[in-house]
């Protein structure tokens, strides 16, 4: 079972060590503000959108009969024939809230920009045939995954819930990127901020205008 609490290393601060890796490398403060602007946005976007489906889907969880009976006896209203819980309410409000799954969609919504962020700064799609490049961006895609199976294999959540997470957060990833960064990773100059961009577009101007003024 994988906590709670591991989710956020997994999905924010293990990235912003690749992006400082990248910053003591490079001494691109551009880059570094939008990467960790990017997969902040990420993350938290993903994790508003989640809660509020979370809060109006209301789906049982796998082991909702669990929290509902802790010690596995049934109990039903004698007249009326209605489940009667006795189960702790903190559990009981929690197994209302399978779909999607949360752990889930936070880790592929920071492993999915980190995995876009690789591709750009490593050209993966340099069309040179470096499958250790592919690997290496793959392999936060694949941790993700790893996450999302281990909460179908908890008895968390279903599988739909598992596959809604992954699918939320992949897109949400990629919006935020491209928010971010342009071009996009497959592009030959992709991996490049928009912040850097203009400025060096902002540089070029003034060069202009400064060799013009002179002549």
């Amino acid at each position: 079972m994988i906590p709670f609490w591991a989710v956020p290393i997994l999905a924010v601060v293990l990235p912003t060590a690749i992006f400082g890796a990248f910053y003591y490398r490079r001494r691109d403060v551009y880059d570094l503000h939008q990467a960790i602007l990017g997969i902040l946005f990420s993350v938290l976007i993903t994790g508003v959108i989640t809660n509020a489906i979370k809060d109006a889907v209301g789906r049982p969880r796998p082991d909702f009969f669990w929290r509902c009976f802790p010690d596995g006896k049934e109990l039903y209203d004698q007249v009326t024939g209605n489940v009667i819980c006795h189960g702790k309410k903190s559990a009981m409000r929690a197994g209302y809230k399978s779909f999607p799954s949360g752990h889930t969609s936070w880790s592929f919504a920071g492993l999915t920009f980190i995995s876009l962020y690789l591709s750009g700064k490593i050209k993966v799609f340099d069309r040179r045939g470096h499958v250790a490049k592919l690997c290496l961006v793959l392999l936060p895609l694949l941790i993700a995954s790893l996450v999302g199976i281990s909460r179908v294999d908890d008895y968390k959540h279903h599988w739909e819930d598992v596959f809604a997470g992954a699918l939320l957060g992949m897109i949400v990833a990629t919006f935020c990127y491209m928010q971010f960064f342009f071009p996009a990773p497959y592009d030959d100059d992709g991996g490049r901020s928009y912040a850097y961009t203009q400025m060096l577009e902002a540089s070029s101007t003034t060069d202009t205008t400064n060799t013009a003024n002179q002549l």
